[in-house]
């Protein structure tokens, strides 16, 4: 079994026990997350899509850790004008393992 979810502006497919990395969705004092933007479940040759979103469809996970993504240089340059700007960014991660893909 696996559902398709939508998590910020980004789509994921996931399984039971899958871990994956979320752009920061909770706050650090949150221990469980769940993501009802659920686009598609599968379960063998049982397929439903939702029309955008499946209803009473949800994808119940466990936050493991915070993290930051690998820095990302942005330079612009200038010619002829001695003008240059330098800039480093980290995107703010969450590590989630799912526990559950649940339907009623």
């Amino acid at each position: 079994m696996y559902a398709i979810v939508e998590v910020g502006n980004r789509q994921y497919k996931v399984a039971e026990n899958d871990e994956i990395l979320i752009e920061k969705a909770v706050s650090p004092r949150t221990h469980k997350l769940s993501l009802d933007k659920v686009l598609l479940i599968a379960k063998d040759k049982n397929v439903k899509i939702g029309k955008p979103y499946l209803k009473d469809a949800r994808v119940n996970c466990e936050v493991k850790a915070h993290l930051k993504g690998k820095k990302k240089i942005a330079f612009k340059f200038r010619r002829r004008k001695s003008s240059q700007t330098k800039r480093g960014h980290r995107q703010k991660l969450v590590l989630v393992r799912v526990k559950e893909i649940a339907v009623k």
